[in-house]
């Protein structure tokens, strides 16, 4: 079978920013996106968060990448077309397009709204869409998006800051709900304040929970009790505010990418605790079985969340006024902030601004 170019594979003509081997160096490219289907929603970029896995995924860090990539997918735009069948949206709505486009719609995950959880989900880009074409991610000018994977955004969010919403929002939305650490009154720790852990914390606060950031980096603490509202701040590696915090906590989100002993983290658990991993370290992580039969507790994984709440998180996030705090950048910096992300040196999220930024080159 003769490989198709990018460009060719579709009717429309479409401009990008794209990895093209494990360098993971981000540069112009051309591709094309399918017309407007009957339950297809047609969106112009307005901006798109850069999120850690983008990082990953564009060095081939996890093995999994084929290039040419195109990431992002903390996607916000404005529709321009819908097709026939299309109910929901309405040309000049304001959408988000988070980490997934096509599901089977058929399963018990899809029947029960946790699409993210369907075996043959297919990701916002990097993945082989139902026609077999390649997906695309939100480093373009736009994008066609199956209806049922479209998120609206209410008139009063401001746009670039609920990009991040729609990875790294939901990621930590949809655990503190399904876990139930949602609770007035409970106390739930934070590990890592990066891009999705400052919004653990914001979500967290706004459900009326008493919260902990546990991190790494002392100089963190006056920024995550002052700016952020945490009740208090535990540095990991400091045995005694370890030791003091030991039992206290409901539950726990972990969103640290870097490999890290869970052991020290469970010990902070209460009986019947959770300790809920939501971003995949590196190296695999060795679990003592009496550290969780001594109280019963529970070490589990949540990985971002289905439409239907990612909806409602939307909805929670216009009522509370919560957005990621972020650094909007022009398109043509993309490789310096992939290089500070490595570093850590952001707070807490990068945005392209897409719609001013990104111009064609033909």
């Amino acid at each position: 079978m003769e490989m198709v170019s990018p460009e060719q594979e579709h009717p429309n003509k479409a401009f990008a920013w794209a990895a093209t081997d494990s360098s993971g160096v981000l540069s112009p490219f051309k591709i094309s996106r399918r017309k407007t289907g009957e339950k297809d929603v047609a969106l112009r970029v307005l901006y798109c968060g850069i999120c850690h896995s983008d990082l990953h995924k564009v060095k081939n860090e996890w093995g999994t990448t084929s290039y040419p990539i195109v990431p992002g997918y903390e996607v916000v735009g404005v529709v321009t077309e819908v097709g026939s069948k299309v109910e929901k949206f309405k040309v000049g709505d304001k959408v988000g397009v988070g980490c997934m486009v096509g599901s089977c719609q058929s399963c018990d995950s899809c029947a029960n709204n946790f699409e993210n959880y369907c075996p043959k989900l297919i990701l916002t880009y990097g993945e082989k869409y139902h026609d077999g074409t390649t997906t695309y991610g939100g480093y373009s000018d736009f994008m066609v998006v199956d209806e049922h994977f479209i998120v609206r955004i209410p008139d009063n969010l401001p746009l670039d800051g609920a990009a991040p919403l729609f990875c790294a929002g939901i990621t930590t939305y949809s655990p503190l709900r399904y876990f139930e650490l949602d609770k007035p009154g409970m106390h739930v720790g934070v590990v890592g304040l990066g891009g999705v852990g400052h919004l653990a914390v914001k979500f967290a606060k706004a459900m009326g929970v008493k919260v902990t950031v546990i991190s790494t980096s002392p100089n963190k603490e006056k920024e995550a009790i002052e700016h952020l509202h945490a009740d208090s701040f535990i540095v990991s590696h400091d045995q005694d505010q370890m030791q003091a915090a030991m039992g206290t906590m409901d539950g726990i989100i972990d969103t640290v990418f870097a490999a890290h002993p869970l052991l020290p983290l469970i010990g902070l658990l209460k009986s019947n605790g959770k300790l809920v991993m939501v971003t995949a370290p590196e190296k695999n992580i060795k679990i003592p079985a009496f550290s969780l039969l001594m109280g019963r507790k529970m070490v589990a994984g949540s990985r971002i969340g289905g439409m239907k709440e990612t909806q409602e998180m939307v909805d929670f996030a216009v009522k509370h006024n919560i957005t990621a705090d972020i650094e909007v950048i022009p398109v043509d910096y993309l490789n310096t902030a992939m290089e500070r992300l490595g570093k850590s040196d952001v707070k807490y999220r990068f945005v392209v601004d897409v719609g001013n930024t990104l111009k064609s080159t033909s």
